[in-house]
This record gives C-alpha cells, structure tokens and sequence, in this order.
C-alpha cells in the first residue's frame, strides 16, 4: 500500500486528490491536509467584492465529499514539511507521514512587500473570499461617497487577469448604481504594455483591452511600480525601457484593489533542493522534485522562470488549465510509479480563459500558455459574461459531486467548441 499526501485543497489540490482515487490502486491510500475546510471558486470573487454572488454560491464543504471518496481529510495547517523524513508537521502537533507527497498550497500573498499595501493595509484584495467580502464593504461606501479608483496589480505580480476582471465588473457595478461619473478609474500594472498578462500577449489581448479601456473612459499606467500606499493615496512611479525611474506620483483614491506579487508558503520554503528563493517548489517536466522524487508539486505553487526581463518585473501566470494539466500529469505519474513504472505524463499547459468584464468579456486561448504558440486566439462579447456565469455553476456542481473530469478541457469543449486541447502528452 502507498500512502498519498495532498498538502492544499484549492483548485489544484482539491481535483489533485479525487484524480489520485481514479488513477490508484484500490489498497493505496489518499489523505488532504488543508488549512482551509471549505473550498471557495476563486474566480468567482471579483463577483463576491461588488455584491453579485454571496459566499454560499461559490463554496464546497470538502470533508463530506472526500468521505464519500475514500480520501482523509485533515483540516489543520501544516507547519513545517520535513522531506528528508517524508512526513509534514502540523500545527496543532500532529505529524502526517507520507509515501508521496503532492505540494498544493497555492502562495502566499506578498502584500508586506509595499508598504500600506493590502487588506492589512489601504488598500483591497480579490485573492481570497475573506478580502472579497471586505471589499464589498468599502465598494458599498464608494457608491454612497464616489471618489477615484485604482485597480491594478504591484510590481512582480504574476496574475493579471483577475485585476482586468475586477476592473470591468466593478466599472459596470458603478455604472448601474449611476455614480460612474463621478468615479475617475485608473489601471496601474508593471506589465510592459496592457493585456501583457505575463505572457507576452494571447491574441490581440493588448488592443482588445486597450479598446475596453478607451471605451469606457479608464485611464492607464504601465511600467509602473508602486513605492508606498497610504491611506487615500498611492505613490508610484513610472520605468521606462532603460530601466530608468521617471518622477513619483502621487494617485489619489477613494476606493483600490491592487493584486500582490506571490511567495510560496512557509512550510515549504527554504529547504535546499526543494524550493526556490521565492519559496515557489522546484518540479522537473513530470512535476516531480529532483532532489526528492517522491514530492510532486501542482499549482501556483510551481516554479516557473518569468517569460524575460520588463522594466519593473513580472511573472507567469498559472490558470486553470495550465494547473488542471499539471494535476492530470502527476496523478498519471504517481499512478505509474506505486506499480513499478516510470513517470511519462507531462502537463501541456495551455491556457483557457474566460475573463467576465461585468456585462461583455474576453476569452482567450493559448497553447501552449508560453510562447512560442501553436495556438494564440482571443476573443470579446456578452457571450463571455454568460459562458463564465455558466462554467462557475458547473465547475462547483462537479467538485460537489466529487468527480475527477478534466474541468477546464470540459470548458474548452462544451464553451468554446475546441476539440483539440488536452491536458497531457507522453514523454
């Protein structure tokens, strides 16, 4: 019998486990250590922030489900994972040893990285539900008091899209309250350009946001970096392509939400071999560690190199699909390894989007997710606002239900009607 650890139950972590069941053999066992007992659909958040959906709609209770599912289910955080002796220290002492370890964990959110910045700080979040329902609490004051807004991401951010999202929706939001007018909007982002979104563009991602922006009257900073946030002000200053900062600014605000640079969680940074300098955990092609080939990692969590040198620095985003592929590689690859067989899967790690703008959208399609692509498409309309409304619904009934289908390879069929994307190859 092999004894399976998932550390993490958020996208990656939570189908990470119920495809480990599929993929296992019937005396093998799987166990989800997670600080968290319920699974929130991060992606629904920008929606949480303006009052459009409530907490219930986007929540799993996880511990029924995997019951149902054979898997254990410890809902306690992890303190410290101890590699050398396959096993993970938690919190309230207890320790959880392991045959194989899959790292799950998501990252932690570097707000501490700019002064002020954050939920802690001035300024508001979409990261996790709790930050969404923050929000919603200042968003609530800004349509009884309008006044500017800036929405963005801080320098060394790696996920971009969520900040467009919330953009939009939010720029809606205020449309149909009847305060738009009196809300001058902002985009500050170190992106080189807008609709970068860390990966040098999919499609005509910069004009169709830059379009967006223009249409609705929303002003843009790029190559931007944030020095400080106080209470009603951000100073910031612009790089140009030299490298050369030009003169601070100081930006107003009534209402902010700015997306931090990620780090990986404390538990599994600083081991030699393991982890990065990021605290991001090193994998190989098959998503395995190369010092310690039992630990296999999935995510946000992954080390991965930025796509090249920017003024003000940026990272790679992990999506959905990108993160599902690694999920479907690993689980193959564990699943070869407790029978005496090599790893041979390796996630393709292209991109499907859908990004709601509140009453239109883009969705995008890029394979692989780094360049150079066989596939670079991207598109805008209402059907976006629907498919993504609808994905969301069947997203959460799926992981409910506790069933392993490959998510987002669904949402690039019955959505998209793309036939050809999936998540893993041979080799």
């Amino acid at each position: 019998m092999a004894h399976v650890v998932v550390l993490g139950a958020g996208l990656g972590g939570a189908i990470m486990a119920y495809e480990l069941k599929d993929q296992l053999r019937p005396e093998d066992k799987v166990t989800v250590v997670t600080k968290d007992p319920k699974y929130h659909f991060v992606p629904s958040n920008p929606w949480i922030a303006v009052g459009w959906r409530d907490r219930e709609d986007i929540t799993v209770d996880l511990a029924p489900t995997m019951a149902k599912k054979g898997i254990e289910f410890i809902p306690v955080a992890a303190e410290k994972l101890v590699p050398e002796e396959n096993r993970i220290a938690l919190v309230d002492g207890q320790s959880v040893a392991y045959d194989y370890l899959v790292i799950a964990t998501g990252p932690e959110l570097a707000f501490d990285e700019v002064p002020g910045l954050g939920p802690e700080g001035h300024t508001q979040s979409i990261c996790h539900i709790d930050h969404a329902e923050a929000a919603k609490a200042v968003f609530e004051k800004l349509v009884a008091n309008p006044g500017p807004v800036i929405i963005g991401a801080a320098q060394g951010a790696s996920c971009f899209g969520p900040a467009y999202e919330f953009l939009f929706i939010l720029e809606t939001a205020l449309r149909r309250a009847k305060v738009r007018d009196r809300v001058p909007m902002t985009f500050v982002t170190p992106e080189p350009y807008v609709g970068h979104l860390g990966l040098d563009g999919v499609g005509d991602t910069k004009g169709l946001l830059e379009s967006q922006m223009r249409e609705k009257h929303i002003k843009w900073m790029t190559n931007t970096r944030i020095k400080r946030v106080e209470e009603g002000h951000m100073i910031v200053e612009e790089v140009g392509e030299d490298g050369v900062a030009k003169p601070e600014k100081d930006l107003p605000f009534a209402f902010s939400m700015m997306l931090p640079a990620f780090r990986g969680i404390k538990p599994v940074s600083g081991i030699e071999g393991l982890s990065n300098p990021r605290g991001f955990t090193i994998v190989d092609k098959h998503q395995q560690n190369p010092k310690y080939p039992n630990v296999f990692a999935v995510g946000v969590c992954v080390a991965i190199p930025p796509m090249g040198p920017t003024p003000v620095p940026c990272g790679v985003p992990k999506t959905g699909f990108m993160i599902e592929s690694m999920v479907t590689a690993t689980a193959h690859n564990i699943g070869n390894i407790v029978r005496g067989k090599e790893p041979d899967s390796v996630g393709t790690w292209n991109a499907v989007c859908l990004a709601d703008f509140g009453d239109g959208g883009i969705a995008f399609v890029a394979q692989p997710q780094i360049p150079p692509r066989n596939v670079n498409w991207s598109s805008s309309g209402k059907w976006v606002h629907l498919a993504k409304a609808g994905f969301e619904k069947y997203f959460i009934r799926k992981l409910r239900k506790g069933q392993s289908e490959p998510f987002y390879e669904s949402l690039a069929l019955k959505v998209l009607g793309i036939d050809k994307l999936k998540a893993t190859t041979k080799g």
